[in-house]
């Protein structure tokens, strides 16, 4: 009996410990969003640039009639599923590499490689890619560049997002029993066969944990479209021009809302899939 008390009080110390965090990220976070989505309800004055409190839908009225704003949401759409299967494509075979085939030694090797970038600036390593994209940069003297433009953001963004899709993945296939690989061996699948039939399958579940990260940070990313896309516009850089120059808060508000609904769809869909149930 004293025993369970004893278990009984440590839950609830341990619980009256982990309310705080609870409680900060349901203010700052949840309250947040709750903010950014009532303020999409507002009208700013157009004479005096005041914020006018009174619940309207011409903000969204305005995002889904104007075919300018139709063409940013698709554009940053795009993008951000761009990224995501090019991280895909280049991610496999590489985790596959660090976790099946290189040695444990290699294989530490190679995680820290993955990590370093990580630990660099955001400003650094875009401001780098915007020299190397440069014309009569380094790239350029050496097999030329795109420019600056929808293809250099995609590159810029698929550099920077990369790791956050190996590392899932990796771990994925550091829980693949090599027994599964060799019975397929056994069975006559070739390399080929195997991944696709075998490999990949179980793959899904990092896959989609690694989009998640991709494709969110895409499709809501301004500052490389600022330094690398030329005239690009993506939703970002609609959000930044109305909180700045154009000081329309709430439209702004309702715009940020575009990504974030895409984001709930899109979470809804995995999990339906029941591909995050399996990680």
């Amino acid at each position: 009996m004293d025993d369970d008390q004893g278990l009984g009080r440590r839950r609830w110390q341990l619980a009256a410990l982990l309310s705080a965090p609870l409680l900060w990220l349901g203010v700052a976070y949840l309250g947040a969003l709750a903010v950014l989505f009532l303020s999409a309800f507002w009208t700013v004055n157009g004479f005096t640039g005041e914020v006018v409190r009174e619940f309207t839908l011409d903000n969204f009225r305005t995002i889904v009639t104007q075919e300018v704003y139709r063409n940013v949401t698709l554009r940053s759409l795009g993008v951000a599923i761009a990224v995501t299967v090019i991280c895909v494509v280049l991610a496999l075979p590489m985790a596959f590499y660090m976790a099946k085939v290189a040695s444990p030694r290699t294989r530490h090797w190679l995680v820290i490689a993955i990590l370093t970038p990580l630990w660099a600036s955001y400003l650094v390593k875009a401001y780098a890619w915007r020299v190397l994209l440069a014309n009569d940069g380094p790239l350029d003297s050496v097999i030329g560049t795109p420019g600056y433009g929808l293809f250099a953001v995609v590159i810029v963004l698929t550099y920077l997002w990369l790791p956050y899709m190996i590392l899932p993945i990796y771990a994925g296939l550091e829980r693949l029993p090599d027994s599964l690989l060799e019975a397929s061996a056994d069975l006559g699948g070739r390399a080929g066969r195997t991944f696709r039939g075998v490999v990949l399958p179980l793959l899904v579940p990092s896959i989609f944990a690694g989009s998640i990260f991709t494709f969110s940070l895409s499709l809501g990313d301004y500052i490389t479209v600022q330094i690398v896309g030329g005239k690009t516009q993506m939703l970002g850089n609609v959000v930044y021009a109305n909180v700045g120059a154009a000081n329309n808060l709430p439209f702004a508000a309702a715009i940020a809302c575009v990504p974030v609904v895409i984001m709930v769809i899109y979470l809804a869909a995995v999990r339906r899939s029941g591909a995050l149930e399996e990680l």
